[in-house]
């Protein structure tokens, strides 16, 4: 039977059954088409990243002697929407089945379905072969418990999975969790190794976005695009973590330097998100790395490590498919403010989120602290609405697939899910910032004042939120001691909070 398979951009799983499992008549498809590149802005990083390694698997195929079709923004033949294209390729090349592989993104999934129940040939569905959980796993381990905590998931799949367990089923170490540990602040010591570089060449793919018009941002070398985009590039990086970086990465990966890019950071996860890489093969090479050198290796680092992939990777996964479709419309805290417009330029005095802006824009990355705590903390504290917060994370991080970027944004990083990922607002004034990085030491706004013109803007802007928002929290056991300390403030100083933080929300672009 003549059949049409479809392969989406972040659905490059050499491993998959598909490829064992073909003949003659079996067709690969795979599409650069607007209608992925526009549906958001994107960093044109992650756009470049997505063809680049769209087009090396297309090959891979080819090389194996699989038939391929695919599309690129110029073919003549591209309607640049997947139905459609979908729709002509059956018509003209008669496909008597069509084939997909379940998409990770809800907006896909719906798209699918319907193109299913409306080509005249059978079509079926097949698991991506990629994650550790179905999409209901997440739902059917919460049933019937009051809250969706990640420790106790993160156990679980601990459990499932054998990982970092000893014979009795006990932790290794004798804790489950070290991220009491993962909380240094790094000042220059040790020293960080050299990232693993790809230095390629995209010009061509480059010029090819640019004279289709795609609207992107952000900057790209189209000499030194170094990002893996191969298989063989994604197996090099996770060895070079493995080698050089793990040793530190626990102990320092919520800090934060502006000298930095990665820090001990890894960089696997565009890799992953776009199944280059397998996540439990990424869990079991760097554990196997510490069962090898134990003596350098702390078990507090290479816990750290499986507790992003094996706990948070899954379990936002399934908040996701849990909570979709209705999780995009959340915005508990009712914030309706716009996002500055330092967030597209980094042009801004506070030095943290300059430095953090101008990365994102330089490099389509920032590590989860950057994130969270400067350029998330800000866009909460100044009360952004979450659909604006949401475009720009998923917009301009290379990583960023709605299935993890709208669960950490609008849950963890914005609390506009009324604490269903985040038992509390991740929220801070500059007290937090400058134990956890040097950024305060260069930037023109003192971190120690909180009304004067000089002051730390993250200062007024958190007091000023806890005023605002004290309804939503004031039932919330981990807000208590925060709210104690409102209480406790002369109204002096609360009115002086309250018209600096008003005066810097009303134009945040003049900090």
């Amino acid at each position: 039977m003549k059949t049409l398979r479809l392969i989406l951009g972040d659905q490059l799983n050499h491993k998959h059954s598909w490829y064992s499992n073909d003949d003659e008549d079996t067709w690969y498809f795979l599409a650069e088409m607007r209608q992925e590149t526009d549906y958001v802005k994107h960093h044109i990083q992650k756009v470049v990243a997505f063809f680049e390694a769209m087009a090396e698997f297309a090959q891979w195929l080819e090389d194996r002697g699989k038939n391929v079709i695919y599309y690129t923004l110029d073919t003549p033949e591209n309607t640049q929407k997947l139905g459609s294209n979908i729709a002509r390729l059956v018509s003209e090349h008669q496909f008597e089945r069509f084939q997909y592989q379940l998409p990770d993104e809800y907006r896909l999934d719906q798209q699918l379905k319907l193109l299913a129940d409306d080509l005249s040939i059978p079509s079926e569905p097949f698991d991506s072969e990629h994650f550790l959980t179905d999409r209901q796993s997440l739902s059917r381990f919460f049933d019937g418990k009051k809250s969706l905590l990640m420790e106790s998931f993160y156990r679980h799949m601990r459990k499932q999975h054998q990982i970092l367990l000893n014979k009795d089923g006990s932790p290794v170490g004798g804790q489950w969790n070290y991220d009491q540990n993962n909380r240094n602040k790094w000042k220059g010591e040790p020293k960080i190794p050299p990232q693993r570089g790809f230095r390629k060449q995209v010009a061509e793919t480059l010029k090819r976005i640019e004279r289709a018009g795609v609207n992107t941002f952000g900057a790209i070398s189209p000499e030194q695009f170094n990002w893996p985009t191969t298989r063989t590039d994604a197996l090099a990086m996770l060895r070079h973590f493995c080698e050089v970086l793990l040793p530190h990465f626990g102990d320092y990966q919520d800090a934060m330097d502006p000298d930095e890019v990665y820090l001990f950071h890894s960089r696997l996860s565009f890799a992953m998100n776009c199944k280059l890489l397998h996540p439990m093969e990424v869990i079991e090479k760097s554990v196997e790395t510490w069962q090898e050198k134990q003596e350098s290796i702390d078990i507090s680092q290479i816990e750290g490590f499986v507790r992003q992939i094996l706990g948070w990777r899954e379990y936002m996964r399934g908040v996701y498919w849990k909570e979709m479709p209705g999780y995009r419309r959340n915005n508990r805290l009712r914030n309706q403010r716009d996002l500055p417009g330092f967030y597209w330029t980094g042009e801004t005095d506070m030095n943290c989120l300059h430095h953090a802006i101008k990365n994102s824009l330089e490099h389509a990355y920032a590590h989860h602290i950057q994130r969270l705590m400067i350029t998330g903390n800000f866009a909460l504290l100044a009360q952004v609405h979450p659909d604006q917060v949401d475009g720009w994370y998923l917009g301009i991080y290379i990583d960023a697939i709605e299935w993890v970027e709208m669960p950490n944004t609008r849950g963890m990083s914005q609390f506009a899910d009324d604490g269903l990922v985040a038992t509390k607002p991740y929220i801070s004034s500059g007290s937090y910032i400058h134990k956890m990085s040097n950024y305060c030491d260069a930037c023109r706004y003192k971190v120690q004042e909180r009304t004067s013109d000089d002051a730390c803007p993250f200062n007024s802007l958190y007091w000023h939120f806890l005023m605002e928002k004290r309804e939503a929290f004031q039932n919330n056991p981990r807000m208590s001691m925060m709210l104690h300390q409102l209480d406790k403030m002369p109204d002096e100083d609360k009115r002086a909070l309250r018209a600096r933080a008003q005066q810097i929300i009303r134009d945040p672009d003049a900090l």
